[in-house]
């Protein structure tokens, strides 16, 4: 594998926020980041809003992105991406995936999942979660009958596009001859670098798609950075295990693999990550406030 200094071409880099909320200084860290790595390397910097989630996204957090970023200084390619102008895109990938037989639709409510755990004899206390923290799918509707799905789908009944993700990393596998690795430039978690294998395993059958919108963010990243052709993606670390599904993605929709450069997040006194949910102080409101790009750049440690 090559570092990132050597990759044929331009190296690109991007920040892609979600305009839920406003940004905050750990959003600052990442735009900068990205930034500034694109910079050292004589790279190209883009913004992508990934906005898919349509009933949280607002205007006005769209153009909180634009304003408190170019107030840090920061300048990007042109146009801006917006996910939400290209399901089309991510429901043809999903299409390829489908054509595969690696996904299946899911008709299960969280209460159904909720009670199946419940009844397995485990209890929610003991049950494994994902490294998001969720329970793990319990195989709901996996291996139900054609005539059973032609019944649900009849009826109307809302459902999720799940990788059977057993079956999709034999299939990636065999692909690539042999076990799947990515490299890591950054921060891995446990000081984690170099050539890592990825752990699909930990995620279970993971939401690629539902009915109402065509793609998921696993699914949707995966494509836009291939498609805009990024060689180093840049994140916190909270995000280092989604990486085992997108590498997976990638080699399953024989896209290209970037380097990954993960990196510390930014946390409270009291050592919790800041969040858009605990509404942690924006940039806004720090701007607002007086506050200079200097004294952000401080405050992150950048």
């Amino acid at each position: 594998m090559r570092s990132p200094e050597k990759i044929s071409g331009t190296l690109v880099t991007r920040f892609a926020p979600s305009p839920n909320g406003w940004l905050h200084l750990g959003h600052a860290f990442s735009a900068i980041y990205a930034a500034d790595t694109a910079k050292a390397l004589s790279g190209k910097f883009l913004l992508r809003i990934e906005d898919i989630d349509l009933g949280r996204c607002r205007p006005e957090y769209v153009q909180g992105i634009y304003d408190d970023l170019s107030w840090l200084g920061l300048t990007w390619e042109e146009p801006v991406r917006r996910q939400s102008e290209h399901f089309a895109i991510y429901e043809a990938g999903l299409k390829k995936l489908r054509d595969m037989d690696l996904c299946y639709p899911c008709f299960a409510t969280r209460k159904e999942i909720s009670d199946a755990i419940e009844a397995s004899g485990i209890g929610h206390a003991h049950w494994p979660l994902d490294p998001d923290g969720s329970p793990l799918y319990p195989g709901l509707y996996k291996d139900i009958s054609t005539a059973e799905l032609n019944r649900l789908m009849w009826e109307g009944r809302s459902y999720a596009w799940r990788l059977d993700i057993e079956k999709a990393l034999a299939l990636a596998e065999e692909k690539n001859g042999g076990p799947i690795h990515f490299r890591e430039d950054g921060e891995g978690p446990r000081g984690q670098k170099g050539e890592l294998p990825i752990k699909p395993m930990r995620f279970g059958d993971v939401i690629l798609a539902r009915k109402d919108v065509p793609t998921s963010y696993h699914l949707a990243v995966t494509l836009d950075d291939a498609l805009q052709n990024v060689t180093v993606v840049t994140r916190g670390q909270d995000l280092f295990p989604a990486t085992y599904i997108h590498r997976l993605l990638q080699v399953l929709l024989d896209l290209p693999e970037p380097a990954y450069r993960h990196h510390a997040l930014i946390r409270d006194e009291s050592g919790r990550r800041l969040s858009k949910t605990a509404k942690d102080k924006g940039l806004r409101e720090l701007r607002l406030g007086g506050a200079t790009p200097a004294d952000i750049r401080r405050l992150i440690g950048l």
